[in-house]
């Protein structure tokens, strides 16, 4: 009597008790994240201020935002996987289901995927230092060596701009080894 209570009663409200603990840990791991990124894009924007005219102070405001967006959105996918991960293994490991095969087939498939996708990892680990270090924003004229144009739209994977003659060219992040920036003469 007791093993059928503690299935139908106290196995469920353990699982909810998970799951809600999953949701507020995310929570404040994304509120932290969210305000660390703040403080250092803070920082770093204080460190640059020199004399600088009212119509740059708002288009710096606006690039701080732009980055500020892109790294909250990044930081709040990993921390909502890796959180959602380590509560769906809780979970099985307490409904008695062996995880370790799962664990060890996500680990191999990690290493296969990785090895496959090490152009994209690239593409998306320079964009995250490009963002991180403001070296172009929207608006920005660049000089990426084979092209020069106005940047159009920032990605984490690809960078899209605009050439004096119309032409759209779209730049993996993780291809671009050199940048000039025209708008940021400092």
């Amino acid at each position: 009597m007791h093993t059928l209570a503690h299935w139908f009663i106290g196995r469920p409200l353990t699982i909810m008790l998970i799951i809600l603990a999953t949701f507020v840990l995310r929570g404040l791991l994304i509120r932290i994240s969210n305000r660390f990124i703040k403080r250092v894009a803070t920082i770093h924007s204080s460190r640059s201020i020199s004399k600088i005219t009212q119509h740059d102070f708002a288009a710096g405001q606006e690039r701080k935002d732009q980055r500020i967006s892109s790294l909250s959105q990044l930081f709040k996918s990993i921390i909502s996987i890796v959180v959602w991960s380590i509560s769906t293994v809780t979970i099985l490991s307490y409904l008695g289901i062996n995880v370790a095969p799962i664990l060890t087939s996500a680990s191999v498939i990690g290493v296969a995927v990785g090895f496959g996708a090490q152009t994209m990892v690239k593409d998306y680990l320079a964009g995250i230092t490009m963002i991180v270090e403001d070296q172009y924003a929207v608006g920005d004229v660049i000089d990426v060596g084979p092209v020069t144009g106005t940047v159009t739209d920032v990605g984490l994977r690809i960078t899209r701009l605009q050439d004096a003659n119309g032409i759209v060219w779209y730049m993996r992040n993780g291809e671009v080894t050199r940048i000039g920036n025209h708008s940021q003469r400092r």
